[in-house]
């Protein structure tokens, strides 16, 4: 698990004031680490293009051009200038080596380094700036971001186009912009640059963590006495769509769940074998998943009342957005995850009477509005699905950045849905069942082996058997 920040502005200050480091030496450090990228990539005498702005972001493109100097061909474009004191300390010093500033962009670079605009972009881009990133992003070399890719604001958006790199080489620390659903095209491969002190000595407190492959927990079974009763009893409720519930029973069995029930009152047609039916909720009950495929006309006063009365853990996803009586159950129950994506969590703070936004609103801001949900119900925890999922529980978001087109097809989040409710069932609390189910989620979907437009959401739920610790 890593630390994120929304920008590292003191964190450098703490460096200045605390370390006695530099402004200048924490350049030096930044341009060294995409220099060392460079190296590693690129042969002696390869071409690199960098286009370095007028500010700091420049000023490190112009270090790396000096550190670079010599080994390759560099070609350096400095479009607006260098204005900052910065960029001209080191334009200064650039200039002693007897490098040429190019007049034009050169029709072709084995490495393109963009160091124009990095995270204190406020305003959108002008049109020399629109003009230069459309044809950066033509042009066939390996392309690399200094800190964040030009045109992404502070949000994570593109405002209104972005370079788009096959690697972002970030300052210090990452930052929240990195992991915006809408940055995802444009970051590529993230690395973070130490800045004259190690990470560890260089970050300070956050709220904002970056989940990792080693964070999975699963649900491993250690007693060699034990029996399905010793792993909960996970019930689904059915709705209009049974076929979603049927999916979230199935996911939550694969996940450990000792045993798992649909809760309708109909028949269900070609029911898997091992999933129950009842028409009511068991004594048994461990953790109820309520929602998928639901419908808006769903009856809910026997569950409801059941829930409540037992105090179960209990997920709630999709329908259950649009529907008032979801706000008794996260007044009343104590151990609640929701699971919407941004339409359906639009849905869900009209209902709760928070704010009337649209699902444009939620992927231009997915943290700040993730954030006013938990500052509302701060015992509750969201997982809001996107490109990069956000479990946000109490003042701190996680994110979860490993999933992969793989997973955007008819069912997931169903699938995701049982993976959370059943580690609910097993006892896990309310945050860790959305932190691993999330993980589950994304790692099965890269253990899938076909083309990734072919996968489907039963294909995820049998992906999960090969999940290891």
């Amino acid at each position: 698990m890593q630390k994120i920040f929304k920008d590292c502005y003191g964190l450098d200050r703490r460096c200045y004031e605390k370390f006695g480091l530099t402004e200048d030496i924490l350049m030096e450090h930044a341009a060294d680490a995409m220099a060392r990228r460079i190296n590693t990539l690129a042969k002696e005498r390869s071409h690199i293009l960098i286009v370095a702005g007028p500010g700091n972001n420049g000023a490190d493109g112009i270090t790396l051009a000096r550190l670079l100097y010599g080994r390759h061909d560099i070609s350096l474009c400095l479009p607006y200038g260098a204005k900052s004191q910065m960029a001209k300390l080191q334009l200064s010093r650039l200039e002693q080596l007897g490098l040429e500033i190019a007049d034009a962009l050169p029709p072709a670079a084995d490495i393109v380094v963009d160091a124009l605009f990095g995270a204190g972009l406020s305003k959108p881009l002008d049109e020399t700036a629109i003009d230069l990133l459309d044809r950066l992003n033509g042009m066939d070399g390996y392309k690399i971001a200094c800190d964040i890719p030009t045109g992404i604001d502070p949000s994570g958006n593109p405002n209104p186009i972005a370079f788009k790199a096959d690697a972002t080489v970030t300052m210090g620390a990452l930052k929240t912009a990195l992991f915006s659903d809408h940055a995802k095209p444009y970051v590529g491969e993230i690395e973070v640059a130490d800045l004259g002190v190690d990470r560890r000595v260089y970050e300070d407190h956050t709220d904002t963590f970056l989940l990792e492959e080693t964070d999975f927990s699963p649900p491993l079974r250690t007693n060699p006495a034990s029996h399905k009763g010793h792993y909960g009893h996970l019930c689904v409720v059915a709705g209009s769509k049974r076929g979603a519930a049927v999916l979230c029973g199935l996911a939550g069995l694969r996940f450990g769940a000792g045993l798992v029930t649909v809760i309708s009152d109909h028949a269900i047609d070609n029911l898997p074998f091992s999933l129950m039916r009842s028409g009511s909720l068991p004594e048994t009950t461990t953790a109820v998943a309520i929602g998928m495929g639901m419908g808006y006309e769903y009856d809910p006063i026997l569950v409801e009342s059941a829930i409540i009365e037992r105090d179960l853990p209990l997920l709630m996803d999709a329908d259950m957005c649009y529907v008032p009586w979801i706000k008794p159950l996260l007044q009343k129950c104590s151990k609640t995850v929701v699971t919407p994506h941004p339409k359906e969590f639009a849905a869900l703070l009209k209902t709760l009477e928070i704010d009337e936004v649209s699902a444009t609103d939620i992927q231009q801001d997915r943290f700040g509005w993730a954030r006013r949900f938990s500052d509302r119900y701060p015992d509750t925890v969201l997982v809001l699905k996107g490109a990069n999922t956000l479990v946000a529980h109490g003042g701190m978001v996680y994110v979860n950045p490993l999933g992969t087109p793989v997973l955007a097809q008819a069912g997931s989040g169903d699938v995701l849905s049982g993976l959370i409710a059943s580690l609910l069932a097993q006892g896990y609390t309310p945050l860790n069942a959305a932190v691993n189910g999330t993980l589950a989620h994304t790692l099965a979907a890269r253990t899938y082996r076909g083309a990734d437009f072919s996968a489907t959401a039963e294909d995820l739920v049998e992906g999960i058997r090969w999940l290891e610790a």
